[in-house]
């Protein structure tokens, strides 16, 4: 688990994987940004208050509220946008350090953009669920073992995918998945980081892909 964990913070800085680290936050933050300036346009357009000042504060209210909320979302957002990009940063970790292994099979981009979609959704949901709680002490507990059990049954399913059929890559990870949900402790508390939850799903391919390699092997 530790040594999936520094190989894969090693994969997320090695060339390789920046342009696609880049593209990955550049469309995250370039959907945020689209956003908030539409946002801000809609609110100005329909809001209008006999006090200048009246104006100001909901502009800067409405600003407030989308940066906090941009805070919750940003991890399931860069999360789908990532998910585009998971054959590519899977396929790149088992050239560095699997060159003798088969490679993975590439997800049809249909199913890839269709789980992506699927994975955003839940993952907003549960933290929209969660968030609230967040407010009476535990919720921070709650939110973290959930985007944990969440974390690690999308990524580590996602990977085995490429190596084996649905059913059997499920059945794997309930076979570990006492390992797999405290390996996602680690990205599920990055995920809670600002700007460091932005590389969250590229790290967490990288390091569910040597945790699959290490899983499969115990199990041979």
């Amino acid at each position: 688990m530790f040594k999936s964990a520094f190989r894969a913070f090693g994969d997320l800085l090695s060339p390789e994987f920046r342009s696609v680290l880049f593209m990955a936050l550049g469309l995250t933050i370039a959907l945020f940004i689209a956003v908030l300036i539409i946002a801000e346009v809609l609110i100005a357009s329909f809001t209008h208050f006999s006090w200048p000042w009246a104006d100001q504060l909901v502009g800067v209210g409405t600003g407030l509220a989308l940066l906090v909320a941009f805070f919750f979302l940003m991890s399931p957002v860069t999360a789908a946008f990532a998910g585009l990009f998971l054959d590519r940063v899977a396929e790149k970790v088992e050239e560095r350090h699997y060159p003798w292994d088969p490679r993975g099979t590439p997800l049809p981009a249909g199913r890839a953009i269709l789980m992506a979609i699927q994975f955003f959704i839940v993952v907003l949901v549960v933290n929209l669920a969660v968030l609230p709680m967040v407010f009476f002490g535990f919720g921070a507990f709650l939110l973290v073992a959930a985007n944990a059990y969440l974390i690690g049954r999308e990524y580590f399913e996602m990977v085995a995918m490429r190596h084996m059929p649905l059913e059997e890559a499920k059945l794997l990870r309930r076979e570990n998945s006492p390992t797999i949900f405290v390996a996602a402790l680690l990205p599920a508390l990055m995920s809670l980081i600002p700007v460091l939850n932005l590389t969250t799903p590229l790290f967490s391919t990288a390091y569910f892909t040597h945790l699959f390699k290490s899983v499969q092997a115990s199990s041979a």
